[in-house]
């Protein structure tokens, strides 16, 4: 187990820390030596992924955590559907794995480069109606607590831990290894096609409930929409080309966006203009594919994000919100705005808990003010009875969370009860569940 100094910053750039030591353990008895000997010497310790939360969730000024080293091994139970895999893998890793067995995770979000203790920490979700967060395929976990203590977890043992640490931002214990539930391989039918905003919402329960995962991006500026579902099939015979796939993928949706949004960031009266082209030229598309693989796509332009989890019926409402404040900013947004999907979840930090939500999730390119467009949604949101994204930029505080999620209080004991010292506590931590 090595011990440095050194400096840390996230995937956007904007969350950086220099941790007084970072420690690379190996096994779960080094991570429990790593926490008893941050007590030792008065300092923090926080576990930090793959950087891709815009929170300071993972800002560590004490000591850090890197568990891309640890290894507690691999287990995969082909017949009962089951893997357990150590919390520093990522989802890339875990995908192939699962794919190897002829297994597959039953959903995911758009983006595989997390760790997967990261986005269960964080309560990432992909989208459908009839599916939550990821952390809802999570069957049992082990961690350290703030005490060095090592404590397993599932639906049968330590009940009130297993609801509070599968969407715990760290703050309950570190994640080491994690079971998750599994389904079959499957192959997706993926179909893209750009549509009216106005349409889109008037059949808003047909495309939610009658494809197995749907969601759609608004491009600011403008009444246009990219609509996306995806659903099971029984083959994958109609694959993408791979020309086709490097041409929307790779160059327009990345090295010829990248592009534009420079040049709006340089002269932001094109903005619209930007944003209306990129709304044409994303054209209709369908292909087949292996789940994972039709899921994730490569995210290569920087972007800071705010998501919001809200109840499915204030949509419209949120929508037609957001527009108003885009135009009436004193600046350009360049990024489109994406809506998911998700059913409800018992999960107590779950975005989604007791209740099917809609998120929302807007973004500004790296470099463009960000902040008023941010916080101007952040109140439409709120007063929707919208919850943040835990790895999203929000300003919330535990004050206005607490009447947000039913079962705070309860996490916030469990909490207590597992880091008595605030061993794991953080900025970020003591401005959403208090000091």
């Amino acid at each position: 187990m090595a011990g440095t100094a050194a400096a840390w910053s996230n995937w956007a750039g904007n969350q950086r820390s220099t941790a007084a030591l970072t420690v690379r353990p190996r096994t779960v008895e080094e991570v429990a030596e790593a926490v008893r000997h941050a007590a030792d010497t008065g300092r923090t310790i926080r576990a930090v992924g793959s950087g891709h939360s815009f929170t300071g969730t993972a800002v560590a000024d004490g000591h850090r955590l890197d568990l891309a080293d640890l290894a507690t091994g691999v287990t995969v139970d082909t017949a009962r559907r089951l893997v357990t895999v150590p919390a520093g893998m990522t989802l890339h890793t875990l995908n192939d794995l699962l794919a190897a067995h002829g297994l597959a995770l039953p959903n995911l979000g758009d983006i595989d480069a997390q760790t997967v203790a990261g986005a269960l920490s964080t309560g990432t979700h992909g989208t459908g109606a009839k599916l939550g967060c990821l952390s809802t395929f999570v069957t049992a976990l082990t961690l350290v607590t703030g005490t060095g203590e090592v404590l397993r977890c599932s639906a049968d043992e330590h009940r009130d831990v297993f609801a509070a640490a599968r969407v715990g931002l760290g703050a309950v214990g570190v994640l080491v290894e994690l079971t998750l539930r599994c389904v079959d391989a499957f192959v997706l039918r993926a179909h893209e096609r750009p549509a009216a905003l106005a349409a889109v919402l008037d059949d808003l329960p047909g495309l939610v409930e009658q494809h197995d995962h749907a969601e759609f991006y608004w491009f600011p500026y403008t009444d246009r929409v990219q609509v996306k579902t995806n659903d099971r099939v029984p083959a994958d015979d109609q694959p993408l080309p791979r020309w086709r796939g490097w041409l929307d993928d790779e160059f327009l949706s990345n090295t010829v966006f990248s592009g534009a949004c420079r040049l709006g960031r340089a002269v932001p009266s094109l903005a619209p203009g930007i944003s209306a082209i990129s709304a044409r030229a994303l054209t209709e598309r369908t292909y087949t594919g292996r789940s994972d693989r039709v899921f994730c796509t490569p995210r290569r332009v920087r972007f800071l994000e705010m998501e919001y989890g809200l109840p499915r019926a204030a949509l419209p409402t949120a929508l037609a919100e957001l527009q108003r404040i885009v135009d009436g900013l004193p600046f350009k947004v360049l990024f489109p705005v994406e809506v998911r999907f998700t059913a409800a979840d018992d999960i107590w930090l779950s975005h989604g808990y007791g209740r099917d939500s809609a998120y929302v999730a807007i973004h500004q390119y790296v470099g463009m003010p960000y902040e008023p467009y941010f916080r101007a949604f952040e109140k439409v949101a709120t007063d929707l009875g919208g919850r943040p994204h835990w790895g999203k930029l929000h300003w919330r505080t535990a004050e206005s969370l607490a009447t947000a999620y039913p079962k705070f209080s309860d996490f916030l004991t469990v909490r207590k009860h597992l880091d008595p010292d605030n061993r794991f506590l953080n900025p970020y931590l003591q401005q959403v569940l208090g000091a």
